[in-house]
């Protein structure tokens, strides 16, 4: 974006604490110094006539205490004896420091006044000048008082309100991404069953058998359709930050160890083995335990389908302080330094002809993210000296959370 220079600014450059953002103090311009030139000779003018005015009724006032006509009557006449009499000079000395004193005063007041309307000008074709579209500008006064904090607040506006405009375009983006996703993924499934049922429909098949074999196809695409489906549902729903849990007290090593139960014929046919090792026997924790089984489900389930070349599934439960610290390792091939940040990531998928083949949605890991998030947890993946470990941090207490 265009960007406006110091001198177009009618600003001086100074050095900031904050080397992210130059401040500036306001240099007046020629027209501006102009204007306040003439606004101090014009006071000084008026202050001299006011300060005569003033001084020659209080001459009035100390020499006389006479009648209001007789001191119409006298007022000119006393002018003389007002700045020359012997009198006068008793008292005169000290009323010219008094009248001197106000004066420089109101001089003062008068220049600073019309000193801050320049610099409120300036602020405000700071403004004019973001307002028009320019919202990588901020007002680079370094100015004290309340134009201070009224600047500094400004600036602050700006930076939340650009925040705010960036979050809602990463937001639409991510929706276009997430539906471009999704119809990509239902639409390969989908092609084969239209294409199968097809084939069905115009009687192109030669035999009964034939017949079966189609329709199982079609049957299984299906259900890797809904699978999508409700991997879809089940993300768009924990990924809210204020999606209510069930939360209970429960024994998280229990838990663990049935899940692992319920898994041990699937690692059978993979011919892998899973071992939980829990550490204390038995751990009472409070939090969603149908989300939290969810979690556990993806971490083992892709420990088995991606786990390439591995015999072996560990699970290691363990209390430290007031968490509890779950890893799940595997011993199969490593997942690439580049990729493990992107593990979490919806659609991700490390590899994407594996991924094809064991017909993974790609929104596992999204989702056990997101649902250690609701449980202010922490998960993260390691790959390295032959174990791939996906490692959790809950607290063993849950701040107080709305129910269902």
């Amino acid at each position: 974006m265009a960007k406006r220079s110091s001198k177009q600014f009618g600003v001086l450059a100074i050095k900031s604490k904050d080397k992210s953002q130059t401040y500036n103090r306001i240099r007046l311009t020629s027209k501006e110094k102009s204007e306040l030139l003439i606004e101090g000779l014009v006071t000084i003018i008026l202050l001299i006539l006011l300060n005569l005015a003033m001084y020659m009724i209080l001459v009035q006032i100390i020499q006389t205490s006479v009648s209001l006509e007789s001191f119409t009557n006298r007022f000119m006449p006393s002018i003389y004896d007002a700045f020359y009499s012997p009198r006068a000079m008793i008292w005169k000395k000290p009323i010219f420091a008094l009248m001197a004193v106000l004066d420089i005063a109101i001089l003062y007041w008068r220049l600073i006044r019309r000193y801050k309307q320049m610099q409120q000008r300036h602020i405000i074709s700071e403004l004019h000048y973001i307002s028009s579209g320019h919202y990588d500008h901020r007002i680079p006064f370094d100015l004290g008082g309340d134009l201070g904090k009224l600047i500094r607040s400004i600036n602050a506006l700006v930076d939340s309100t650009v925040e705010a405009i960036e979050e809602e375009r990463r937001i639409e983006q991510s929706k276009d991404e997430l539906i471009t996703n999704v119809s990509h993924d239902i639409r390969t499934p989908l092609t084969s069953i239209i294409g199968y049922l097809g084939l069905i429909e115009e009687r192109q098949y030669s035999s009964e058998e034939e017949l079966l074999k189609y329709t199982h196809t079609a049957y299984l695409k299906s259900k890797q359709m809904k699978l999508l489906v409700d991997d879809l549902f089940e993300y768009t729903k924990v990924r809210q930050s204020n999606t209510p849990i069930n939360l209970v007290t429960f024994d998280m090593q229990q838990l663990i160890a049935q899940v692992v139960v319920d898994f041990e014929l699937d690692a059978q046919k993979k011919e892998v083995t899973i071992d939980f090792e829990p550490s204390p026997p038995s751990l009472l924790m409070s939090g969603d335990t149908e989300k939290l089984v969810r979690v556990f489900d993806n971490l083992l389930s892709n420990a088995i389908k991606y786990g390439t070349d591995g015999t072996q599934i560990i699970v290691i439960s363990e209390k430290k302080e007031n968490e509890v610290i779950i890893t799940v390792k595997n011993d199969g091939k490593e997942i690439p330094k580049k990729s493990l940040d992107l593990l979490f990531d919806r659609f991700y998928r490390v590899e994407e002809s594996r991924s094809q083949q064991t017909g993974g949605t790609g929104l596992g890991l999204a989702i056990t993210q997101s649902i250690v998030d609701l449980h202010h947890g922490q998960i993260y993946a390691t790959s390295e000296k032959g174990w791939t470990s996906f490692i959790i941090h809950l607290p063993l207490e849950q701040p107080n959370h709305s129910n269902n």
